[in-house]
C-alpha cells in the first residue's frame, strides 16, 4: 500500500514543505519519492498503485530517462553490428540518427559518412523524460510535434518505430514492462505525400543519350530501359544479364555505404525483359569493359568495385545534363532537369504506355504491393483502359 505523508523542515532560507509518497513493490522493496506539490504526489501513488496490481511495475522505471533507453539500444546495434549481424551501417546511421536528431535531441550531431550535415534541431525531443511517465499520451504528443514541425508521414512513421525498438529493448533490460510507442498511428492529411510521378519525356532523354559519352551511354539507357532501382542497378553483375534471351535478374542491392545485400523484400527479386537495343548496347559495353567475368560489377568504378552514387551523379550524370539542356537550348527548346531515379520512373511509364497490365507493371518494378503502383503510376493508366477493365468486371459479377 502506497502512502503520502506531509514533511517540514526549516532552514536559513525559511520553512519548506514537501509531499513524501512510500510504497513497497511486489517484490518487497521499499520506494520513496519526494514532490513539491500534494497533487503529483497523488497522481504518482495511483500510477504506481496500479502498476503493481497489473504487475508491471519497474523500479527503475521512475529513475532511468528515455535518453539512458536510448544509448543502452545504441550500445546494442554497436555490438551487433561488431558481431557481423544484419546491422548495416545505414541502417545504423539511420537510427541513431532517429534517437540524436528526435527523440533525444543532442547538441552533438551524429556523424555521418558522406554526408556533411545530419543535425536536425528539433526542439520537442522528450530524451528527459522517465521511463515511468512515458505514456501513451506523451508519446502521440510527440507524434503531433513531429508532425507539426514539418516531419513527413513517412519520416513520423520510422522515428517512431526507432522509439518502439528502443522500449522493447528497454523491456529486455527489465526496465518497463508495456511498450506504449506500439500501435500509435500516424495519419496524414487527405493527398498529403502523394506520390505520383512525371517521368522526363522522350526527347529529353533522347538529348541525353545523344549527348553522354561513349561509356556512359549503355549506363542510361540501360537504367532508361530496366527500371531498376540506383541501389540495385550498381549491384548487377554480368552472371544477372542474359544477352542471348534478353533479360536481367534483380536480386541484390548495394546501400549508401556500398554494402552489398538482398534486395529489401521479396517483391524486389525479379525477372525484367530487355529490348533488342538494349541488349545491343550492352554487348557493346562488354566489349568495352574491362570488368567481363559473370562475377564482375556490370557498371563498376574505374578499379572494379561498387560505384559511388554520390561520385557518379557529380562527376557524370550531372555534366551530361548540362550537355543535354545546352543543346535543347540551342534548338529553342526547354530543357527540365531531373535526377537519376527519374530513369526508373521513365522506364515504367514506357511499360504503361506500351499497354502492360498494371500487375505486370507492379511486378516488373520491384514494387511490393500493386497499391503502391496504382498510387504512383495510376494517373498514367489509359482511363479508357480503366473503364473497359471496370465494364469486364461488372459484366462477369453483375451481368449474369
Amino acid at each position: 500500500m502506497a502512502t503520502i505523508r506531509k514533511r517540514t523542515w526549516k532552514n536559513k532560507s525559511g520553512t519548506h514543505e514537501a509531499w513524501v509518497l512510500n510504497y513497497m513493490d511486489a517484490n518487497g522493496g521499499r520506494h520513496r519519492q519526494q514532490f513539491e506539490k500534494k497533487r503529483d504526489a497523488e497522481a504518482r501513488r495511483k500510477e504506481v498503485e496500479e502498476q503493481i496490481g497489473k504487475g508491471t511495475y519497474r523500479a527503475d522505471a521512475a529513475t532511468t530517462t528515455l535518453r539512458t533507453a536510448c544509448e543502452n539500444y545504441e550500445k546494442v546495434l554497436e555490438t551487433r553490428k561488431a558481431r557481423g549481424e544484419r546491422v548495416t551501417p545505414e541502417y545504423f546511421d539511420n537510427v541513431t540518427g532517429h534517437m540524436w536528431n528526435y527523440i533525444a535531441p543532442t547538441e552533438k550531431p551524429p556523424v555521418v559518412e558522406g554526408k556533411k550535415d545530419q543535425f536536425v534541431r528539433f526542439e520537442h525531443g522528450i530524451g528527459d523524460t522517465k521511463l515511468a511517465q512515458l505514456t501513451a499520451k506523451a508519446v502521440g504528443k510527440f507524434r503531433d510535434d513531429l508532425r507539426d514541425a514539418g516531419v513527413s508521414v513517412v519520416t513520423t512513421r520510422q522515428i517512431l518505430g526507432t522509439l518502439s525498438r528502443v522500449l522493447q529493448n528497454a523491456i529486455s533490460d527489465d526496465l518497463l514492462a508495456v511498450n506504449v510507442a506500439k500501435g500509435i498511428r500516424v495519419v496524414g492529411k487527405r493527398n498529403e505525400g502523394a506520390k505520383k510521378v512525371t517521368p522526363p519525356s522522350k526527347e529529353q532523354i533522347a538529348a541525353v543519350i545523344k549527348v553522354a559519352t561513349e561509356k556512359f551511354r549503355p549506363w542510361v539507357i540501360f537504367a532508361a530501359a530496366s527500371g531498376v532501382r540506383a541501389s540495385e542497378f550498381y549491384a548487377i553483375r554480368w552472371k544477372h544479364l542474359d544477352l542471348k534471351v534478353g533479360s536481367v535478374t534483380i536480386e541484390t542491392r548495394v546501400d549508401s555505404k556500398r554494402n552489398e545485400d538482398t534486395t529489401k523484400s521479396e517483391a524486389g527479386l525479379r525477372e525484367v525483359p530487355l529490348g533488342a537495343a538494349v541488349v545491343a548496347e550492352l554487348k557493346k559495353w562488354k566489349l568495352m569493359s574491362t570488368f567481363t567475368k559473370d562475377s564482375d560489377l556490370v557498371f563498376p568504378n574505374t578499379v572494379g568495385n561498387h560505384e559511388s552514387h554520390r561520385n557518379m551523379r557529380k562527376r557524370v550524370f550531372i555534366p551530361t545534363l548540362d550537355r543535354a539542356a545546352a543543346e535543347m537550348t540551342k534548338e529553342g527548346k526547354k530543357f527540365k532537369r531531373f535526377g537519376w531515379h527519374a530513369l526508373r520512373h521513365f522506364a515504367i511509364s514506357t511499360w504503361i504506355e506500351a499497354g502492360l497490365s498494371p500487375k505486370t507493371v507492379q511486378t516488373f518494378a520491384g514494387h511490393s504491393s500493386l497499391a503502391v503502383t496504382m498510387d504512383r503510376y495510376g494517373h498514367l493508366f489509359p482511363s479508357d483502359d480503366h473503364k473497359k477493365a471496370m465494364d469486364a468486371i461488372a459484366s462477369n459479377l453483375f451481368g449474369k
